[in-house]
């Protein structure tokens, strides 16, 4: 069903922030500030104080960037040298592989930061991409409160911490979501880039075809093939002929075999895993799931309900129906996230909500702590709330909202 949008309906009224709300995000915020300069300073970030590297996810990129600027791309996808290349700059033994298994077009932004010493490239990768991230998070919000909840939400200290690409990946989705319906043909264009993450390329166009927007759909793929044609171009067939034959390999070690530990992902796949399910038993778990959420974001998004909620959806089910999903990738709930606080401080957040709210900010922080597997439970509870406030989405009609309590 078509749907009326403009950027300034969706503008939130200025209502106060929740003092609540306010104080959570802000401490966040100050100790994201604070750890990463104190603890690169003593030794705890990059570089420890011998001057030897702290083994991070961020070591393969830039590795994988330094074959390309030597002149040999597709080696970058096989795991050992890939994995000499990353011992020779760390100056030091680690377990395990930090393997490089993105999409060829991700080669230009490693090749890129492999142009600069580490220190620069690590950081300058973290603040570049926390930029976009931050001014998505603002646009959704409607005001410059988004930029502290952006700032403050809790993976940005696992994102930083290991050089991930979750800013990007959230910048991204978000962007899509938000530009949709006022600039289609943009939204397109980030969600072809975001070709870069494939698992995350099931729902989008499911959802644009059931809801015909073709303008988008079609930017998306036109994008898409542009940047597997430019990246062909710059790194030859060799590359892509590498992507496609380590990543079986890269499946088997880390869906069938578990090899990056079935508790570092946050899928219902893995979950099914950790607690010694067979693979099988848990690719059956996550084809249900991935099912039932198709059929219900094509059923919220072909009903009457309020775009935010339609965007909010789509982002928490991007996150559901993906088998792999570690916890840098949950940057993305930061989305569904904005899109409610948009709402909430526009017409008031209902009693329970920011309470379910906190809860899964305190299940991020317990991973962060103890490494148990709770991101499904928080992606399940944000999702749960994305359909309180859409109401009877299934019987096409705009249900009644209970008494929203006004922020305080």
């Amino acid at each position: 069903m078509a749907e009326s949008f403009s950027a300034s309906a969706m503008e939130p009224q200025p209502n106060a922030i929740p003092r609540g709300l306010f104080v959570v995000c802000f401490a966040l915020l100050c100790i994201n500030a604070t750890f990463f300069p104190a603890s690169y300073v003593s030794g705890g970030w990059i570089w420890d104080q011998q001057g030897v590297g702290v083994p991070a996810d961020f070591v393969n990129v830039w590795a994988a960037g330094k074959l390309a600027l030597q002149g040999h791309p597709a080696l970058a996808w096989d795991w050992d040298i890939q994995r000499g290349i990353e011992l020779d700059l760390l100056r030091q033994e680690f377990a395990g592989y930090f393997a490089w298994h993105y999409p060829p077009p991700f080669l230009f932004v490693a090749e890129f930061l492999a142009r600069f010493p580490y220190s620069v490239a690590f950081i300058g990768w973290v603040t570049l991409s926390f930029v976009p991230y931050l001014l998505v998070m603002r646009a959704i919000v409607g005001r410059g409160f988004g930029f502290v909840l952006a700032a403050g939400f809790p993976i940005v200290f696992s994102n930083i911490l290991i050089g991930q690409n979750g800013f990007l990946t959230a910048a991204l989705v978000g962007g899509t979501l938000y530009l949709l319906p006022v600039r289609p043909i943009l939204a397109g264009i980030c969600l072809g880039f975001l070709t870069y993450k494939p698992q995350y390329g099931f729902l989008f166009p499911i959802v644009l075809m059931a809801v015909q927007r073709w303008t988008t759909f079609i930017s998306a793929g036109v994008t898409a093939v542009a940047l597997a044609f430019i990246s062909w171009l710059a790194f030859g067939t060799e590359s892509w002929q590498a992507f496609f034959h380590w990543l079986p390999h890269f499946s088997q070690a880390f869906l069938s075999e578990g090899k990056a530990t079935w508790w570092k992902l946050q899928s219902i796949f893995s979950l099914v895993r950790y607690f010694g399910g067979t693979e099988a038993l848990a690719w059956a778990f996550q084809w249900v799931l991935t099912a039932a959420v198709a059929v219900v974001l094509v059923t919220i998004w072909r009903s009457p309900v309020r775009y935010s909620l339609k965007a909010a959806a789509l982002a928490v089910g991007t996150l559901l129906t993906t088998p792999y999903l570690f916890m840098y990738d949950m940057m993305v709930l930061a989305i569904p996230v904005a899109f409610l606080v948009r709402i909430g401080l526009r017409e008031g957040f209902w009693p329970y909500e920011l309470p379910a709210l906190g809860c899964a900010v305190l299940l991020l922080v317990i991973f962060m702590l103890f490494g148990i597997p709770v991101g499904l439970a928080a992606n399940l509870i944000v999702g749960s709330l994305v359909l309180r406030r859409a109401g009877s989405w299934w019987r096409r009609e705009t249900a009644e909202s209970p008494t929203a309590v006004a922020p305080a």
